[in-house]
């Protein structure tokens, strides 16, 4: 703990140690001040960005607010006392978590690079990839170089602790919209999708190994029981385990490619097209002309959480009449950025410092979203797709994906396999971010700006496949996928 504070102090974000005094009395008066100040600072943050966050009251009540903000100031308080950016990051994680908001928490990938290091550069990480199949922690890929881990181990125990404990343990610190715990056990699950792994955070922060090592007690697939150590690793050694392409990579992030039996298979991990010069546009165009000759199309977005709307383009060939990816009505709090926040947020469009203006006002502190910032509907393309469409789905789609997935039940041009979608059919927050920072402990989080509410009542889940095919533990130690046999079958038969 003593080289972690050792840390902190060199951090220009945390002032947090407070000049010595000539006298005790002033010393103390001094130090009680300098604890109220820091905290003082970020709370008048924190309260003015929940004061226009569109999903506050979705899930909590006031009262219950309240209650999660003073435990927050506990907590976090006590971290800018003891210099301790851990604490300080945990009491926000887990403020934020209990919004019920997917797009709410402090990212890992919009901290300051002091910050950043501080947190999430630790020798501390599990060295193989593995699913939550409910409870239960099973090996996707070892990279202990031994080959002690084949895939379909079962990880019953980490340092002696079970591993339905530990899931336990982490799920209140992450991020999701409602209570749909499946994209909870998804974002903890480790599959070399992100530069950094939720799992790897949280696990570093609060179940770190006390040696370079950890213990596992596990079930090999053929029934036997062992146990196992192995080295901890850290950041530098889990990217080189990476499987999907850096975000900002100019490369094809997607892949395309026609079976034996005539039958397409497009498979796309991510939509975050933003840092990359990639023509995904002109890519997916030549796929889908394609495609319009093959037996039929799957289409595997399983592992996307989402990021801009590239279903759009997939959905044009299909429908033969308008059809809204976003079927919810958007509000916001506020018009212009209040002048509490305005210098503790940044964005990449400054329109969205105004998004309200010209909005009508709807009552309770509602304004309804302006027509310039309103989601448009997907238009037929002259280029039409008519062959069978299947769409592989789970809990990981969570935002534009989770939009597309209710875009193509709508439409009725796609037939879903896989697992119950991540996102929420009661709504959720997006659109538009404030990345807002807390002045004293140099802490960002994310602040979604526009609610999206259904339009009819609707249950606080995801969105539900029409062939519900489930992964299990067996199927991942046979290394066969049902998900897709499922829907190649279907296809074969449709």
């Amino acid at each position: 703990m003593m080289e972690r504070r050792s840390v902190l102090a060199g951090l220009a974000a945390l002032p947090l140690c407070p000049a010595p005094s000539a006298h005790a009395a002033q010393a103390h008066a001094a130090q009680a001040h300098a604890a109220q100040a820091p905290l003082g600072a970020d709370m008048a943050v924190l309260r003015a960005a929940l004061a226009i966050h569109p999903g506050r009251d979705r899930y909590l009540s006031p009262a219950e607010l309240a209650r999660n903000l003073d435990r927050f100031a506990q907590d976090y308080g006590a971290g800018l006392d003891a210099g301790n950016l851990d604490r300080c990051y945990l009491a926000l994680s887990r403020l934020l978590a209990t919004l019920r908001c997917g797009h709410s928490y402090a990212n890992f990938f919009n901290q300051s690079d002091a910050v950043a290091k501080a947190l999430f550069d630790r020798p501390t990480r599990l060295p193989f990839h593995f699913e939550w199949i409910g409870a239960a922690m099973v090996v996707t890929a070892d990279h202990t170089g031994t080959g002690v881990l084949p895939r379909g181990t079962q990880i019953t125990a980490v340092n002696g602790v079970p591993s339905g404990q530990i899931l336990a343990r982490l799920m209140p610190y992450v991020r999701a919209d409602g209570h749909n715990d499946a994209k909870r056990r998804s974002l903890l699950g480790v599959r070399g999708d992100a530069t950094i792994e939720t799992f790897d955070v949280f696990q570093g922060l609060l179940l770190p190994p006390a040696t370079g090592r950890h213990a596992l007690d596990a079930i090999l697939p053929d029934g036997r029981r062992t146990r196992i150590e192995v080295p901890a690793i850290g950041l530098a050694a889990r990217r080189a385990s990476m499987l999907r392409l850096p975000a900002n990579s100019d490369a094809p992030r997607w892949t395309y490619e026609v079976r034996s039996d005539g039958i397409a298979v497009l498979t796309m991990p991510d939509w975050g097209m933003w840092n990359s010069k990639w023509d995904w546009r002109g890519w997916l165009a030549d796929r889908l002309d394609d495609a319009a000759h093959a037996r039929g199309l799957i289409i595997d977005i399983r592992r996307n959480e989402g990021g801009d709307d590239c279903g759009d383009q997939i959905l044009a060939r299909l429908v033969d009449r308008d059809v809204m990816n976003w079927p919810f009505s958007g509000r916001v709090r506020f018009r212009t950025v209040p002048a509490s926040l305005a210098d503790h947020v940044s964005t990449w469009d400054d329109s969205y410092r105004h998004i309200g203006e010209g909005g009508a006002d709807l009552g309770q502190g509602w304004i309804a979203l302006p027509q310039t910032h309103a989601p448009q509907p997907v238009r037929p393309a002259a280029k039409r797709l008519t062959v069978p469409v299947a769409a592989l789905i789970g809990p990981a789609n969570s935002s534009a994906t989770f939009g597309f997935i209710s875009a193509a039940r709508a439409s009725g041009k796609i037939t879903l396999f896989g697992e119950p979608t991540g996102g929420n059919r009661r709504g959720i927050n997006g659109g538009g971010f404030f990345f807002t920072r807390l002045p004293s402990s140099g802490i960002e989080f994310d602040l979604p700006l526009i609610g999206y509410f259904p339009l009819t009542p609707q249950p606080d889940a995801g969105i539900m496949p029409d062939h519900l095919v489930p992964q299990t533990a067996a199927t991942i130690a046979a290394g066969t996928d049902p998900v897709m046999q499922a829907a190649a079958a279907w296809i074969a038969t449709a």
